[in-house]
């Protein structure tokens, strides 16, 4: 669904395991292009049936392999670089406007499978630190990832988190 400002609506998926790491997958044959699980929000489905549609879609998790911990506050906005919009397509998606899910993998990691659906999003995997995405996800997504992992991060790290030791 792309909304009236043509952002596309949108869930992500910040998967965490019992050391606090996140899952990071890396785009179907492309070289570096590592992101969180991601993916468009169908009509008339709401933000938790995309989430676990996604969830399953392109990590082969289903709802009792996680705990939901979290939903970011607001919407996170990034806009497409001009390079990588469709104008062909009507309506256009100038962007994404998404909700962040925080989950933490209740299974073991053999749960996870790229392969669930018929066309994988990812072909490989790995639990990294948990900020590290920020320097490894492409570069107009970045202010959204470390906008969520600080939201997320004062979920995670509780009394130790500090923003600024962070952001440095």
């Amino acid at each position: 669904m792309i909304d009236k400002k043509g952002f596309r609506l949108n869930v992500g998926i910040v998967l965490i395991n019992d050391r606090n790491e996140v899952f990071l997958g890396k785009r179907r044959g492309q070289h570096d292009a590592w992101q969180f699980p991601q993916g468009g929000i169908k009509p008339h489905e709401t933000l938790d049936e995309a989430m676990y549609r996604e969830l399953e879609e392109e990590v082969g998790l289903k709802p009792d392999d996680v705990e939901v911990l979290r939903r970011t506050r607001n919407w996170q906005i990034y806009h497409l670089p001009k390079r990588f919009r469709r104008y062909h397509i009507k309506p256009l998606c100038i962007g994404q406007r998404q909700r962040w899910f925080l989950l933490k993998l209740k299974s073991k990691d053999e749960a996870i499978n790229l392969h669930a659906s018929g066309e994988p999003e990812f072909d490989e995997w790995n639990w990294v630190p948990f900020w590290e995405p920020i320097e490894k996800v492409v570069s107009f997504k970045r202010r959204v990832y470390r906008t969520v992992l600080d939201e997320f991060g004062t979920q995670i790290f509780k009394d130790e988190f500090n923003a600024e030791d962070a952001n440095s």
